[in-house]
């Protein structure tokens, strides 16, 4: 059954629902595929969890802006966000959001922008992006061109451009299998850029139109994965420390600083502004989480705090 493209809240908030309904369905398959940073097998368990809280916040915002229930269902999902992909996903939802702000409805422009910010705010949120991860999925959405094959803005104009979108997105997807060593090693694609490529897969699902549509995500599963042997990775150490925190803009970057001396894979990046400052989601992985803990209350209080061990469950 198809239904009328559209793109105003409505769709959006289906969107949301769409996408976690999705992750859901792959969790399995994102789990067995996380190898990179670390092969901690909750790939898909994260972004499912985050994106579910995003969902859950988009049903409860009123009115028609697109860009500040997008807004407001990132912030959502950001202070209670789970691993660097949840932690991604939920920055990428801020960041359209801020783009498309007093918006009541999407055009293929308009969305091509978002995909752009999304990709930069993600980007500055690491202290190392490196090409081959759901980063690379958000940066071809962004630079893919918005069709002449219809009016200027048109829903129509929309479709096409996703259409496009999905054909690039898959390709990078399937191109990450070669840009970091780990998965050139193993021969599958990044699982967080699956997992965004699921995301994009139920965004052109709900805003075009299910006529004429077909489902990138399993051909995909099916040539270019395949089942990671748990006797084959490494004994992950150390532990994921993440937290939220009310700091200032120059706290914020110190302990960015500090968080790099004592572990990796660190994350900080702005939820929102407050009168005193911003609050800001914390992510890093250290061999002792009281290190990290200690120097994240050296700078403020912090809430909503999970230490989670980087050990894979077997698979």
């Amino acid at each position: 059954m198809s239904h009328k493209p559209g793109s105003s809240t409505t769709e959006v908030r289906a969107w949301l629902h769409a996408a976690h309904r999705g992750l859901c369905e792959h969790a399995d398959v994102l789990d067995n595929l996380n190898v990179f940073p670390v092969a901690d097998a909750d790939t898909g368990a994260n972004l499912s969890v985050t994106v579910g809280y995003a969902a859950e916040a988009a049903d409860l915002i009123e009115g028609k802006d697109v860009g500040e229930l997008l807004t407001y269902a990132g912030q959502a999902a950001l202070e209670q966000a789970r691993g660097n992909s949840g932690v991604l996903a939920a920055v990428a939802l801020t960041a359209m959001g801020g783009a498309v702000q007093g918006s009541v409805r999407l055009t293929a422009a308009q969305l091509k922008d978002a995909f752009t910010a999304a990709q930069v705010r993600c980007s500055s949120a690491l202290t190392d992006p490196v090409p081959g991860t759901l980063i690379s999925v958000l940066q071809a959405a962004g630079e893919t061109p918005v069709p002449e094959t219809a009016a200027e803005g048109s829903n129509q104009q929309l479709v096409d451009w996703l259409d496009l979108v999905l054909a690039a997105c898959t390709r990078a997807v399937i191109d990450t299998v070669g840009q970091l060593p780990v998965l050139a090693e193993r021969g599958t694609v990044d699982s967080g850029a699956l997992g965004m490529l699921v995301l994009l897969t139920a965004l052109r699902a709900e805003l075009g139109g299910s006529e004429n549509f077909v489902d990138p995500v399993p051909d995909v599963i099916r040539h270019h994965t395949h089942p990671v042997d748990q006797s084959a990775d490494e004994l992950q150490e150390g532990y994921e420390v993440m937290g939220t925190m009310d700091l200032s803009a120059l706290d914020a970057a110190e302990l960015r600083h500090e968080l790099d001396d004592a572990g990796s894979s660190v994350i900080v990046s702005a939820v929102g502004e407050h009168e005193e400052g911003y609050t800001w989601r914390v992510h890093v992985h250290v061999t002792d989480p009281g290190t990290a803990l200690d120097l994240m209350r050296a700078r403020g209080k912090a809430r909503n705090v999970t230490v989670t061990t980087l050990a894979a469950e077997p698979r």
